[in-house]
């Protein structure tokens, strides 16, 4: 028997740069039967794509850093490293939104972009699915202070050796789950890189 959730009643909670509603569900138990009606709160942001940008005859990174506010209670610092990436606009597909940002934030253009996966960022609570790329860029060209004045941006870009990236999760440097999860992929996956990417 197919697993099936019905929506009781949604309840706009609040609505500015995200969206919160709150529904009343009741979904099928694995045991048979149907739960009570439940209430769960579900953070629209909508979708976003990001990008590990290797630079593989350096085997460096081109990284950024900028303020969080989820991160203003953390001990280190409310500044984090992070990947290249941003939100998708109406009508725009990933691979689009990375090229963007990769110019807005980082100042730099890349190549041959390779879809690591789609995820979804916490189900438990927001509806967000990221796309996650992993593309090949000069890091030589990439140095500076970048981001968008209206949106509040001071992105600063971190080149950096793999190694080095590989340190910043072991020191709590880069925490946040995006960029772990794309270096743990390169890790796993940079000898296909590196053929892909040797002509």
């Amino acid at each position: 028997m197919p697993l099936e959730f019905t929506i009781h009643k949604i309840n706009k909670k609040y609505q500015g740069f995200f969206s919160l509603d709150e529904y009343e569900v009741s979904h099928s138990l694995f045991s048979g039967g149907e739960s009570q009606i439940i209430k769960r709160e579900l953070l629209k942001k909508g979708n976003a794509a990001a990008v590990l940008l290797f630079d593989p005859d350096k085997d460096n990174l081109v990284l950024i850093e900028q303020f969080r506010i989820g991160a203003i209670g953390d001990e280190h610092s409310a500044w984090m490293t992070e990947l290249v990436a941003g939100f998708i606009e109406p009508g725009e597909k990933p691979a689009d939104v990375i090229r963007r940002e990769a110019i807005e934030e980082a100042g730099c253009s890349f190549e041959d972009p390779v879809l690591i996966c789609n995820y979804y960022v916490n189900p438990a609570s927001t509806s967000e699915i990221i796309s996650l790329y992993c593309a090949k860029v000069d890091s030589t060209k990439a140095s500076g202070v970048f981001g968008l004045k209206e949106e509040g941006e001071d992105i600063r870009v971190k080149v950096v050796s793999l190694q080095q990236a590989y340190e910043y999760i072991e020191q709590g440097i880069i925490k946040s789950a995006t960029p772990i999860m794309a270096l743990l992929w390169l890790q796993n996956n940079i000898e296909f890189l590196r053929k892909r990417w040797s002509s």
